[in-house]
């Protein structure tokens, strides 16, 4: 069984706030297992009786519209929380999560979290700040939906990647996303989003090797995305 204390989860997220003596506990409360890529992790409805901590691996937060289609509204990656706020709400799951690769998590019981948030006023507080961020970032997902090029949404995307996985050893995107999923991201076609990376990579910001994906001039990626 692993030691929260030592886990990078408790240091990325609002896990940070608990004492030791609370992770000790929180060590024999929590479930680890493994998610295969493409494993749907929870659908949009469920009942959520409990927060997943990503330990490794990506997964997709995904809602469908109304022409059935899946639009990818974030991405959760290693070090993140999946779950906080239908825990806090309440509520039923209101996104799917879909793995994009393989990855580890460890499940924290509801009955848990509550308890510390009653106990623990830092890890409230912690765990409110979060939410407040995910409602930020939502806030800004639709506001960009509106007012942004379909090829500024395609360079928020792009950044969006890098953020969550970093590059690999020969300096490509870390996650492999299908040129659909990345497409979802943006909101737009499946063509007009391989026509799109086409256009960076003529233009040199982007390199394209397959699916893997290389942002060769970072700095004009992110002005493209202002």
């Amino acid at each position: 069984m692993g030691k929260c204390e030592q886990c990078i989860v408790r240091e990325l997220s609002s896990l940070k706030a608990l004492s030791k003596d609370e992770l000790i506990h929180l060590a024999h409360c929590k479930e680890g297992y493994s998610i295969k890529k493409g494993d749907v992790i929870f659908h949009e409805g469920d009942t959520m009786n409990g927060v997943y901590c990503i330990k490794e691996g990506t997964c997709k937060l995904v809602k469908m519209n109304s022409n059935g289609k899946d639009t990818i509204l974030k991405l959760i990656t290693k070090g993140d929380l999946l779950g906080q706020t239908s825990i806090l709400t309440e509520g039923k799951a209101s996104l799917s999560a879909v793995a994009v690769d393989d990855m580890q998590v460890c499940f924290i019981p509801k009955t848990e979290l509550l308890n510390f948030i009653d106990t623990n006023k830092n890890f409230s507080f912690q765990v409110t700040k979060d939410v407040c961020q995910n409602l930020n970032s939502a806030t800004d997902f639709a506001i960009n939906n509106t007012h942004k090029t379909v090829k500024e949404r395609l360079a928020i995307a792009l950044l969006d990647i890098l953020e969550s996985a970093g590059n690999d050893d020969e300096g490509f995107l870390n996650l492999q996303l299908s040129r659909e999923e990345i497409a979802s991201m943006v909101g737009t076609a499946t063509e007009s989003c391989i026509r799109l990376l086409a256009e960076l990579k003529k233009t040199g910001i982007i390199d394209l090797k397959a699916k893997k994906i290389k942002i060769l001039k970072l700095n004009e990626l992110k002005n493209l995305a202002q």
